[in-house]
């Protein structure tokens, strides 16, 4: 890997103290193995990224970023007197406390001596040390161990210089139950505290609900809750479709359904091969002993089974169980491409988008991303990639330690395993592609919304805000965000309207959502001025440059009036008034020191707006229905402090009703099971103190 020097003149380093002789054992080749590449293994972000902890833009060719870098030098220095020379885990700590970086070594004193050096490091790694003022070291027994703590810490802590995945969301598995009443067949997500066996992962839900529904075709298993298995008098309507056996009104005996189970069993273990000539063995059997209605249901499973490998895409015949993952670069951006691949099938994919330096080599973008991977999911007992990474080797050792078998992991250089991982780069070489594609397009239609608002460059952050309620009642404020990749979904936020309002006063509401979310902006920008944090160029702004309002003059004069009033500066305000009849193109838009205007029908800024606006309706209406639907459903005796689930059962036992234990004397509440005279006094109160 290429390396750009640090191209500040430091000043010669200070001599050490009498106990750094101790380090006199560190011979020369050991620092050379100590490559610095090794050294900036999983620091995966811009050089923008590391700014300096007084919230000034750290700049290493001044003054005060030889200061600085000096600074964390000496503090490295200090805790490398220090290190343990065996394997471990070490943290590198900002002024604020702050964990900006976990790294793994064999030896931790022998790794830390590399940050020691005036000179040598990439711009990227001076700025961290630069930043560091305190390091804390954990030792460790093997070099496994440090590798599996260091995995977890990153997920724990996220450093800033360490790789993060951006999509962390659990993959769904199908889960085949060990359960007396007989197997279950479902999908399943999260942690795996269910007796039975695991079979995936899938990339996405769609994948899982297409097998299932195929699978229950085939085999004929089961899918309900064992609460509606219990109590079932007849058969439910999958008997009657022929997507279940029937094993809760006796419709297969026992012995029939466990065989039913063990070819299901059989089949998403990988043999399915086995299970296909079974059943055309018994077809056969069938129509030669003229069971023509039994052929014909052993053919419709077996046309079942051959459906779900076809619907599979590429399926490899030599490679039963395996993960793939390829990388690829573009533009300064990698995307990690995942396929899995489970019983001889194509089980779907899924891209990353690790934010990484783009002067790391695949390699060392692949490493960290499989460790973090794997910190939470079972891998298979093969692992292949696009490129080969140091860690392999402890990689394997670890997952193999961890999930009790064995794990290989290794970059294929020819036949059917490369063919897998080939046609992963593909994908990930496509996806990247779309990306930067999608991502050009957003600042595009971001800079034509800057300019039909009359803002002087594009907005990063445009927040867009709607209400919604019937007729007063559930209030709800919605904020959406959007930004140069699109919707920023975990910006979104939601208002509970608290304010006593005339019924349908939407001025009011709006009043109170922008009052409330900028009363809280300033609040946090006033904290951040007095424990100042690094500047990060690159990340996404936690205040607006633009706000629309769902709404027409009203509306903007009335946030317009909170903005003055709280002193908010450097936002552009505008609104959206619906046009004649509510048809969409025909909007006009109020803006500050403008006339009210319209946007031509064929504007990318008045459909991108438009787009903007649905997504602030959804948001704000699906939020306002799930809190309706939860008042509708909402229980009296929930309102009561002290009474917990039980005590309400046992209330709803005794009385029938809410409306009853409201009616109820003080001593008909005292007679209630699990009740003190104490307990009963306060379900009294509650409804009588209240007239």
């Amino acid at each position: 890997m290429s390396r750009t020097k640090n191209p500040i003149d430091l000043p010669p380093p200070e001599p050490f103290e009498a106990q750094d002789l101790e380090a006199q054992d560190l011979e020369a080749e050991d620092l050379a193995a100590e490559d610095l590449a090794e050294d900036a293994e999983d620091v995966l972000i811009d050089e923008s990224d590391a700014e300096e902890s007084s919230g000034v833009e750290l700049d290493l060719e001044g003054e005060a970023g030889a200061a600085s870098l000096k600074r964390g030098l000496r503090a490295i220095q200090d805790h490398w007197r220090h290190a343990p020379m065996s394997p471990g885990v070490y943290r590198m700590l900002g002024e604020d406390g702050a964990v900006l970086y976990v790294g793994k070594a064999k030896s931790l004193r022998k790794r830390v001596a590399s940050y020691t050096r005036f000179a040598g490091h990439t711009n990227r790694i001076a700025r961290m040390i630069a930043l560091t003022a305190s390091m804390v070291f954990v030792s460790t027994r093997t070099e496994v161990e440090a590798l599996l703590l260091e995995s977890n810490l990153i997920k724990q802590l996220k450093p800033r210089f360490n790789v993060l995945m951006r999509d962390d969301k659990s993959f769904p598995y199908i889960l085949l139950t060990r359960d007396e009443r007989g197997a279950r067949l479902t999908k399943h997500r999260g942690a795996r505290n269910l007796k039975g066996d695991y079979f995936g992962p899938f990339a996405n839900v769609g994948a899982v609900n297409r097998t299932l529904n195929v699978l229950q075709r085939a085999f004929l298993l089961r899918s309900c809750e064992n609460s509606f298995y219990d109590n079932r008098s007849r058969p439910c309507l999958l008997f009657q479709i022929k997507r279940c056996a029937g094993p809760c009104t006796g419709e297969v005996s026992q012995e029939q359904y466990a065989e039913l189970t063990r070819e299901a069993r059989d089949f998403l273990a990988g043999k399915s091969r086995a299970v296909r000539e079974r059943l055309a063995g018994e077809m056969n059997e069938a129509a030669e002993k003229l069971e023509f209605e039994r052929a014909a249901r052993l053919r419709d499973r077996i046309s079942a089974l051959a459906a779900i490998q076809g619907q599979q895409g590429v399926n490899p015949r030599g490679v039963p169980e395996a993960d793939v993952f390829a990388v690829h670069e573009e533009a300064g951006q990698f995307c990690v491409e995942a396929v899995f691949y489970r019983a001889c099938q194509n089980w779907g994919n899924r891209a990353y988008f690790p934010r990484a330096d783009r002067s790391l080599s695949p390699g060392e973008v692949l490493g960290p991303f499989i460790a973090q991977f794997y910190a939470e999911r079972p891998p298979p007992g093969l692992v292949l990639l696009s490129h080969a990474v140091e860690e392999a080797a402890w990689l394997s050792e670890a997952l193999s330690q961890q999930y009790g078998h064995k794990v290989e992991i290794h970059a294929p250089q020819r036949g059917e395993k490369r063919e897998m991982v080939v046609d992963a780069r593909n994908n990930a070489r496509e996806a990247l592609g779309r990306r930067l594609a999608d991502n050009a397009s957003q600042m595009k239609l971001l800079e034509s919304l800057g300019a039909a608002f009359g803002m002087e460059k594009a907005p990063r952050r445009v927040e867009v805000y709607d209400n919604s309620h019937i007729m007063g009642s559930s209030a709800i404020g919605g904020m959406i965000v959007a930004g140069p990749q699109g919707f920023v979904k975990n910006q979104y936020r939601t208002f509970n309207i608290k304010s006593e309002l005339t019924p349908g006063d939407d001025y009011a509401m709006m009043r109170e959502v922008l009052s409330r979310r900028f009363s809280r902006l300033l609040k946090e920008a006033q904290e951040e001025s007095q424990a100042p944090q690094p500047i990060d160029p690159e990340a996404f702004p936690q205040a607006p440059d633009l706000i629309l309002i769902d709404g027409g003059r009203g509306q903007f004069e009335a946030v317009r009036t909170v903005i003055d009033e709280l002193g908010v500066t450097g936002v552009t305000l505008a609104s959206i008034a619906k046009g004649a009849d509510r048809n969409a193109g025909r909007e006009t838009f109020f803006v500050a020191g403008r006339e009210p205007f319209k946007l031509a029908p064929r504007d990318p800024a008045l459909y991108f707006v438009q787009r903007l606006r649905d997504e602030a309706h959804r948001f704000a209406i699906g939020t306002h229905r799930a809190r309706r639907k939860k008042e509708f459903a909402k229980n009296p005796l929930d309102e009561i402090a002290g009474i917990g689930p039980a005590r309400k059962r046992a209330l709803l036992q005794a009385f029938g009703t809410a409306k009853s234990v409201a009616a109820a004397a003080l001593a008909d509440l005292e007679k209630t099971p699990g009740f003190s005279a104490a307990t009963a006094k306060l379900v009294f109160d509650h409804f009588h103190e209240k007239g």
